[in-house]
């Protein structure tokens, strides 16, 4: 027998997507550059696991922090569940690395596309997203006469 959900969380599975989204896009600009005009605005939860940061940012932001992508960063690596950007504070370069699910908000102001997440419990992963959740209980469809439902005259 096929696996039955429990539920739908319509919620997590816009998530999953509209992260793919942020995903596809870094990943082009690791791959080409930025086209065109097109910069990113990334806002992120500095404090949530596996958000690596130097020290003298987690002070200065110990809740979020903005990072813009347009024409002064390097070495933008992206995998299926984090991106890691070179960028330089006070003239010295410094690595960030960013989990998907920390970030909390996306732009793209010259194409005038946003996105913003809400922040969820535990943080969401792209992978910890189970769209196959398995029904816990056996309970058997009960068949009901329609019969029952009509108007007898």
């Amino acid at each position: 027998m096929k696996d039955l959900f429990e539920e739908i969380n319509y919620d997590n599975l816009i998530n999953k997507h509209l992260l793919g989204v942020v995903h596809d896009a870094l990943e082009i600009a690791s791959k080409q550059g930025l086209p065109a005009q097109n910069h990113f605005y990334l806002t992120f939860k500095t404090s949530d696991e596996g958000v690596k940061i130097p020290k003298m940012l987690k002070t200065q932001y110990p809740q979020t922090m903005t990072i813009v992508l347009q024409h002064q960063f390097s070495n933008l690596v992206v995998t299926d569940e984090k991106f890691s950007v070179e960028l330089v504070f006070g003239g010295v370069p410094y690595t960030l690395v960013v989990p998907f699910a920390s970030i909390i908000y996306f732009a793209d102001p010259y194409a005038k596309f946003g996105l913003s997440f809400e922040p969820s419990e535990p943080p969401l992963r792209l992978e910890d997203i189970d769209v196959e959740k398995k029904n816990s209980s056996s309970k058997k469809a009960e068949v009901i006469s329609i019969d029952s439902f009509r108007n007898k005259k």
